[in-house]
């Protein structure tokens, strides 16, 4: 039991820490903020999963399938974000023909 009690405490303080990081980052640099963290919850989605297979307690199954959830949604968000991004750098196809 007190083995969980450390994990929901880290898993609370990680969130907070995030919170606070994100909170203080100017909104000009949100996009490749977000391009660059795709790496990051790639990791976090394997460490869920394991996480989810190798436990039996509920409430960490449940914390883990959080993560999973959320680190997905970032992902996917993080790479539709990027492909905008990148478009707006593309030259118009019409541009070269007269």
């Amino acid at each position: 039991m007190n083995n969980e009690i450390y994990l929901i405490i880290v898993f609370v303080m990680a969130m907070m820490l995030g919170y606070e990081l994100i909170k203080k980052i100017p909104p000009t640099l949100h996009t490749p903020l977000m391009s660059g963290t795709n790496a990051i919850s790639g990791i976090v989605i394997i460490g869920s999963i394991l996480v989810i297979t190798s436990s039996s307690s509920l409430l960490i199954n449940i914390l883990g399938f959080a993560s999973l959830l959320l680190s997905s949604i970032n992902v996917f968000g993080g790479f539709i974000v990027t492909d905008r991004m990148l478009e707006m750098f593309k030259k118009p196809k019409n541009q070269g023909k007269k």
